[in-house]
């Protein structure tokens, strides 16, 4: 007799191909009742992925990604019962996958959309203020380790215009052709919404760094001074710095 944990595996397993789980019992036909079953959940998971990528959605049409989300949705069974969590796989799926080869930014727009979909169920934390913030700044920049909001998210494409592609596939987003260059953003909730706000690839990666536990000196470096203070203000206007701390200098001893 199977263990309640192997039946479990049996029908999650039953989901994805055409036999039946061992062991179920039902009236009627059993066959035609788990088949229903089996394209009901395959149904929701590709409405959740709509839902979950609506822009990479609309770029490459209904019928696309209808047959797309089909062949996912048989290849990465959900691990979480959260269904708004399913799809994190989904960015590097269609970077591997033939048939989405001519439009090389779509693995970007659909990280964007993942990151937004992980802004917007972050927890939430209230924003140092700014003044507070900028005066223990001052007395040792170099040092300063800033916490920064649970929402915030960088985003950054080696290659692509990924934010201005993403921007025009949103509702009342204007046709442009977007700019010849790789883009970056920082994606955090505001509100009920998740904000994507296209920043310079230079200070997206300062803020990354930031957000990895870097004093601010570290993290600013190796990049301009301009951009540096941009990213700073960036962070400070939009109300994602929640503490502050001061890294022990090497070689100091308690």
């Amino acid at each position: 007799m199977q263990s309640h944990l192997e039946t479990q595996a049996a029908f999650r397993a039953a989901l994805n191909n055409a036999e039946l789980p061992p062991g179920i019992t039902a009236v009627g036909d059993l066959d035609r009742r788990f088949s229903v079953y089996r394209n009901t959940v395959a149904h929701s998971l590709s409405e959740a992925l709509g839902q979950r990528f609506p822009s990479v959605a609309r770029i490459v049409g209904d019928a696309f990604f209808k047959a797309v989300a089909q062949i996912f949705v048989t290849a990465h069974p959900p691990r979480s019962p959260v269904l708004h969590t399913y799809g994190d796989a989904f960015p590097a799926f269609l970077a591997s996958f033939p048939p989405a080869a001519t439009l090389p930014y779509l693995p970007d727009v659909a990280r964007i959309e993942l990151l937004r979909g992980e802004a917007y169920h972050a927890a939430d934390a209230d924003p140092m203020p700014a003044d507070t913030c900028a005066a223990q700044i001052s007395a040792d920049p170099d040092n300063a380790v800033l916490s920064l909001h649970p929402s915030l998210r960088v985003f950054v494409s080696d290659s692509y215009p990924a934010v201005s592609i993403w921007a025009m596939n949103q509702p009342g987003g204007a046709a442009v052709p977007p700019p010849p260059d790789a883009e970056a953003a920082l994606i955090f909730r505001r509100g009920d919404n998740a904000a994507v706000l296209k920043i310079d690839p230079d200070a997206a990666r300062i803020v990354a760094a930031l957000i990895g536990g870097a004093p601010l000196g570290a993290a600013c470096q190796d990049v301009a001074p301009d951009i540096a203070a941009s990213a700073f203000s960036t962070l400070l206007q939009h109300g994602l710095i929640i503490g502050l701390s001061q890294a022990k200098e090497s070689g100091t001893h308690d």
